[in-house]
């Protein structure tokens, strides 16, 4: 079973999105900010990594950019799911290596789709 990272602070879209990513055949592991992702990372290995951004302690881009600074760890997707829709915030995620980036709100379909689309199943 893949196993994936799910940070975001707001607990009704975490649970909605990790609802949804169970459903279709995923391991979850959720975290309530950046902190509590870097320390999730620090202990297991994933394979797919999702980052809200406006999150309390590191946001969803520094935690994006330790990952892919990390030799270890440069080649786990990160998707970045915010409602930061912006051309410059897409500029600005995709700059700090994120591997897609979704505008809140998202259909869950779409949200499972890119992350079976780069986990190639």
């Amino acid at each position: 079973m893949l196993k994936l990272l799910l940070a975001d602070d707001s607990s009704t879209e975490r649970e909605m999105m990790s609802s949804a990513l169970k459903s279709a055949g995923f391991d979850v592991t959720e975290a309530e900010d950046g902190d509590a992702a870097l320390d999730a990372i620090k202990k297991e290995r994933f394979d797919c990594i999702i980052l809200d951004i406006i999150m309390p302690g590191k946001n969803g881009y520094q935690v994006c950019r330790q990952v892919k600074k990390d030799e270890s760890m440069k080649d786990i997707p990160v998707v970045i799911v915010t409602s930061k829709g912006q051309e410059s915030d897409k500029f600005w995620g995709k700059k700090q290596g994120a591997d897609e980036y979704l505008v809140k709100p998202f259909e869950m379909d779409e949200m499972v789709k890119t992350v079976k689309d780069l986990l190639n199943c």
